[in-house]
């Protein structure tokens, strides 16, 4: 047996989610994977244990993922973000959702306009639900190659700072760093860094560009 939360990645067969996934399952996590459709959930769920080499990530709805985890994380495209969380208010409630939404669109992509996709969610979930906004930053690509350490730090907001403490956890679980920030509001600003850093592989012949924080 383990004390370590169940994690749900909502949305999560695109390249951040099964990155995730297998950061944490690999660490002893477990880890659900949710999608719209159960049988691509199941199939994202074979493949990953494929990689692993053992049956550990589990494939469910969406729905049924975000009720049998004790932490969400939503790793749906920006476009469906706020028709996803709807969608789920209910089964969120109780909850943390960690919301990994970068708001940026390709192939020029801008700093996005307030307010932040984390407070979007915030305000449409309701107080049942504590939203944590981290992950924008991470390369999904680098979240895939368990054999290479990741040399990334993840920016967490949140309106509480024990929820972000809850998160940061997990981050570190995954072999990152984490730094609390502030508050919902202020991931405006995190989100728009990923445009940042999409322009720093553009121009100057990186692939996996992050966040890396420095100082005494």
């Amino acid at each position: 047996m383990t004390n370590k939360p169940t994690i749900a990645i909502l949305g999560g067969t695109g390249h951040e989610g099964a990155g995730l996934a297998l950061r944490w399952a690999s660490n002893g996590y477990e880890v659900i994977i949710g999608s719209r459709k159960e049988e691509k959930a199941l199939n994202a769920a074979r493949e990953l244990n494929q990689i692993l080499g053992k049956e550990t990530i589990r494939g469910m709805e969406n729905p049924a993922a975000a009720r049998e985890a004790d932490i969400n994380v939503l790793t749906v495209v920006a476009t469906a973000h706020e028709a996803a969380v709807t969608g789920l208010k209910d089964d969120l409630q109780g909850k943390i959702l960690v919301d990994a939404t970068a708001r940026i669109k390709f192939p020029n992509p801008k700093p996005p306009v307030p307010p932040a996709a984390a407070r979007i969610a915030q305000d449409i979930l309701g107080e049942g639900v504590r939203v944590v906004a981290a992950f924008q930053n991470i390369p999904a690509s680098a979240l895939k190659n368990l054999e290479k350490e990741l040399d990334s730090d993840v920016l967490v907001c949140a309106d509480h700072q024990e929820d972000a403490d809850q998160v940061m956890e997990l981050i570190r679980g995954a072999g990152m760093n984490a730094y609390y920030v502030g508050d919902l509001d202020i991931a405006i600003t995190i989100e728009g860094l990923t445009a940042v850093l999409v322009y720093l592989n553009k121009y100057n012949d990186i692939k996996h560009a992050s966040i890396k924080i420095v100082g005494d």
